[in-house]
């Protein structure tokens, strides 16, 4: 369940990415809705590696890396 949280956010934050990309192309970067979504995607973002780290600190994510 939390993996697929992790990934939900990921894709939400490209969808932010991306929406922030076509009000700068079609606002030339002169309305506030450029930056409601540059705030929207820090704030994925921020939630994202807080699910990370939670899930790392439950044991619910483990890394199986050799060193």
């Amino acid at each position: 369940m939390l993996k697929v949280a992790i990934v939900v956010m990921l894709f939400a934050t490209i969808a932010s990415l991306f929406s922030g990309l076509f009000f700068l192309v079609k606002d030339g970067g002169h309305s506030t809705r450029l930056l409601k979504a540059l705030t929207l995607r820090v704030c994925l973002a921020v939630i994202t590696l807080g699910l990370i780290t939670w899930g790392f600190y439950s044991g619910q994510l483990v890394s199986h890396v050799p060193w």
